[in-house]
């Protein structure tokens, strides 16, 4: 089953068609661990593995799934490799936010009429499971898009890929699908790769935030939001603006040494569950001031979930004219200050949590002073 996001209400013509997310390629110094890091803390199970057993000899890569999120972890055995050269400048982080598409090869051909730069051509993988076809194009920073189409393949990846399991026994919990992905850009590029994936991709802008929305009395940002004509694709894109010090985006640009993906939204049913999971494991999250929580229910209204374990683990709630949301914030996940992850838990809304925006900063903020780097 391709990774997906849930399906909503679909628009009246879509340009670009896209059922949902395939797959996330991360890029890392070291997949074996990276892979048990994801299996232990996120309770993701190991379902396929390329590497010098399966007659790959420069790379090696393990898929990793839990529900409707599949992440590919990959690294690079020569120093000189571009696997490694990417994660030598910077670090471990996103290189592919694979679409599953029905027809690749259009797609890819309907992007490059339209813009795109071509990252690879169209590729046939075959194997006794069937086939599968892929073509890659480029985003912001040195991020790419691979198109996958998978309808003539039953195998559990795709070729070149064989099922692995592990002895490790590994605990799900909880996360369902990718809600969207956030990517932080340049000062003053944010609207060029908005018009890009209107332009090459048919996506729109849902929602913008100015440094009105986004700002606190020391920094602020500016995001657009573009989603694709079904909606099963959300793509948050963050720039810096003008401070009195320097923003989360300026810190993330700096470690990460460009444009990049700051974070995944991982969406889950029972946030409580998930989250309280997650603090057992390790999983550090980013915190409120517990007075947030005095006026919450003044502010949002009616909600189903007992305040005090909300308040207990940090959780942030915010409605909008459908319903509300809850969210929370883990911690960068390595030591470079770049990718985090959201868990999300929507109860109607399809929003992003504006009225966290001031909370949720402050709170980033007293993460980035503490590096020395606000």
């Amino acid at each position: 089953m391709a990774t997906q996001t849930r399906p909503d209400a679909a628009a009246a013509h879509d340009t670009f068609p896209i059922n949902g997310t395939d797959y996330v390629e991360f890029l890392v110094g070291n997949a074996k661990q990276a892979a048990h890091f994801y299996r232990t803390t996120f309770g993701y199970q190991l379902v396929a593995y390329r590497g010098p057993e399966t007659g790959e000899r420069d790379t090696c890569s393990y898929v990793l799934q839990q529900n409707k999120i599949r992440l590919v972890l990959t690294s690079a055995f020569d120093p000189d490799h571009w696997v490694s050269q990417h994660v030598r400048l910077h670090g471990d982080g996103v290189k592919d936010i694979a679409l599953w598409v029905d027809d690749a090869r259009e797609a890819f051909r309907l992007a490059v009429e339209r813009g795109a730069k071509v990252w690879l051509e169209p590729v046939i993988r075959e194997d006794a499971h069937g086939r599968v076809i892929t073509a890659s194009i480029c985003t912001y920073g040195e991020t790419v898009h691979t198109l996958v189409e998978r309808s003539d393949y039953t195998g559990v990846f795709m070729p070149g890929f064989e099922p692995r399991t592990s002895e490790l026994v590994t605990i799900p919990i909880g996360i369902q699908y990718v809600d969207h992905c956030v990517g932080n850009v340049e000062l003053g590029r944010m609207n060029e790769w908005c018009k890009f994936y209107e332009d090459v991709m048919g996506f729109r802008n849902l929602i913008s935030f100015d440094d009105s929305d986004i700002s606190t009395e020391y920094t602020s940002l500016m995001s657009k939001v573009v989603a694709s004509g079904n909606d099963r694709i959300k793509f948050p894109i963050n720039e810096p603006a003008a401070g009195k010090k320097r923003s989360q985006i300026d810190e993330y640009l700096d470690f990460y040494r460009g444009a990049g993906v700051q974070h995944l939204a991982l969406a889950t049913d029972d946030i409580i569950g998930t989250v309280t999971e997650l603090k057992t494991r390790g999983v550090e999250f980013l915190r409120v001031p517990t007075t947030y929580y005095d006026t919450l229910m003044d502010r949002v209204g009616p909600i189903d979930e007992d305040l005090a374990p909300l308040k207990d683990l940090g959780i942030l709630v915010d409605r909008d004219d459908e319903g509300y949301l809850l969210q929370i914030f883990t911690k960068p996940v390595q030591d470079r200050p770049t990718v985090f992850y959201e868990i999300i838990q929507r109860k109607g809304a399809r929003s992003f949590g504006k009225g966290n925006f001031k909370a949720l900063f402050e709170a980033i903020e007293r993460e980035q002073a503490l590096r020395g780097n606000l």
